[in-house]
């Protein structure tokens, strides 16, 4: 009897490890990707914070170039964070983010931001900004005529009053 309790007990004993050995594991692996803000433009600062990271690590997605996360300090969840800049020539839409932490594992978030593109108004689209040489001659000359035809008036009224 005493033998068949004490190996129910080392059963339940090691059923329980068991159980609890990959909940352990999942807790030291990366397990949330937060993308600030989640819609950027082109060329804009992209901010990455992952839980579960505690050494830091790499980040990764193809709307820019590889960027280091470095852990944060007095986070309880083990958190590391990391700024990344978006590529001028990353196309409009959603892209995912792939995470690799020091000693921890990888994590990809599919479409964890996206990016938004657009053109610039007036002229057709142009992407030069302030005035151009035309734009100038242009207004020179509206100027010149509203003068001329200021003065035109001007004296056709001067001379009538003499008559």
């Amino acid at each position: 009897m005493r033998n068949s309790r004490a190996l129910a007990v080392s059963a339940a004993a090691v059923a329980a490890v068991g159980l609890a050995a990959p909940m352990a594991a999942a807790w030291n692996s990366p397990s949330n990707i937060v993308a600030m803000p989640s819609v950027i433009a082109r060329g804009g600062q992209l901010t990455v914070t992952v839980d579960g990271c505690s050494r830091g690590g790499t980040m990764t997605s193809p709307a820019f170039r590889q960027a280091r996360l470095k852990p944060l300090l007095g986070a309880h969840n083990e958190t590391s964070s990391g700024t990344a800049t978006i590529n001028h020539d990353a196309r409009p839409g959603s892209y995912d983010i792939t995470v690799n932490c020091q000693g921890t594992g990888s994590l990809t978030r599919p479409a964890a931001f996206t990016v938004i593109g657009g053109t610039r108004g007036g002229l057709g689209g142009s992407s030069s900004t302030g005035a151009t040489p035309t734009d100038m001659a242009i207004g020179g000359g509206l100027v010149a005529a509203a003068a001329a035809g200021g003065a035109v008036f001007w004296m056709r009224r001067r001379s009538e009053k003499h008559i």
